[in-house]
């Protein structure tokens, strides 16, 4: 059975770059969305944990959406984060994301509240009731609290437009059932479990290192593609120093892939890399980009 990429196979969750007075830089985002397609990527996720989006305004949000939209074109997908913990909060959000050219949105459970699972089945369906393109239900409870239990994602794979899973909840064998059983495209977003996810009939990734090096990471799958296992392992081995510095090094991934490509500052509470991370950031991704030949 061909395993469904409605958002694309190798997606990059994207920074949201700001300029030096710390107001939404556009063209700078504009530029960077152009530079990670033509690195491989076919999917860009806007507005999310990545992008810093619990410190941009609505407006800030839809601006970026037009802004990238406006820069790549139809070529790839662009998926908008509009997620909240308030359901008619995400709901707006999702109304403006989709007039602002989105083709599809990124929706996390509803944080803080804690909310049981029919409570967060009805959320899901309520942002889907109300827009006319897909969604992709991202799963991250260490960041929201909640899980979104297999069985509820069950239940929502039978609504028409949520159709993707955007994996953090580190359960391969969870992840695994829900393949089996629906249609749901799930998207690894841990770097960790990119490839993993993929064996087991995953539609691909929503990758933060990818603003670094969206070529690695497209290429890791293009091996496994092609039959070629072992290559695909060892891709995935040498990128493992960079994913480690940049996902698990106590810092969160906004602040790492900012420092690693010079784009900028972040907003408080989150507090830029010191220059030693830098420095270390830079090295890894340096030695990995010293195998450029593996990426072809």
């Amino acid at each position: 059975m061909t395993t469904p990429r409605p958002f694309g196979r190798s997606l990059c969750a994207m920074i949201t770059p700001f300029d030096a007075s710390g107001a939404l830089d556009v063209a700078a985002a504009a530029r960077h969305a152009v530079r990670l397609v033509a690195g491989g990527c076919d999917g860009l996720v806007l507005n999310g944990t990545t992008g810093e989006a619990p410190t941009t305004s609505d407006a800030e949000k839809t601006a970026l959406v037009r802004a990238v939209r406006e820069a790549v074109g139809g070529a790839v997908a662009v998926v908008a984060g509009v997620g909240s913990a308030d359901t008619r909060h995400t709901v707006a959000l999702a109304g403006e994301a989709e007039r602002a050219g989105a083709d599809g949105l990124l929706v996390v459970a509803p944080y803080y509240s804690c909310p049981p699972q029919p409570a967060i089945e009805a959320h899901f369906r309520q942002v889907a009731d109300a827009v006319g393109v897909p969604l992709m239900v991202y799963d991250i409870p260490g960041r929201t609290g909640v899980r979104v239990e297999v069985e509820t994602l069950l239940r929502l794979a039978e609504h028409p437009r949520i159709v993707a899973v955007k994996d953090c909840a580190q359960d391969l064998l969870g992840s695994t059932k829900v393949i089996a059983n629906t249609s749901l495209a799930y998207y690894s977003g841990c770097e960790e479990l990119n490839l993993p996810l993929y064996a087991v009939g995953g539609a691909g990734q929503v990758s933060t290192v990818a603003n670094a090096v969206p070529e690695v990471f497209r290429a890791v799958l293009d091996a496994f593609d092609r039959g070629e296992t072992a290559r695909a392992a060892r891709l995935n081995r040498l990128a493992l120093p960079l994913v480690e510095l940049m996902m698990a090094s106590g810092l969160p991934g906004a602040v790492t892939a900012k420092a690693v490509i010079g784009a900028g500052g972040v907003r408080a509470p989150l507090q830029s890399a010191d220059p030693l991370t830098v420095e270390r950031l830079r090295a890894a991704r340096d030695a990995l980009m010293s195998h450029h030949d593996e990426w072809g």
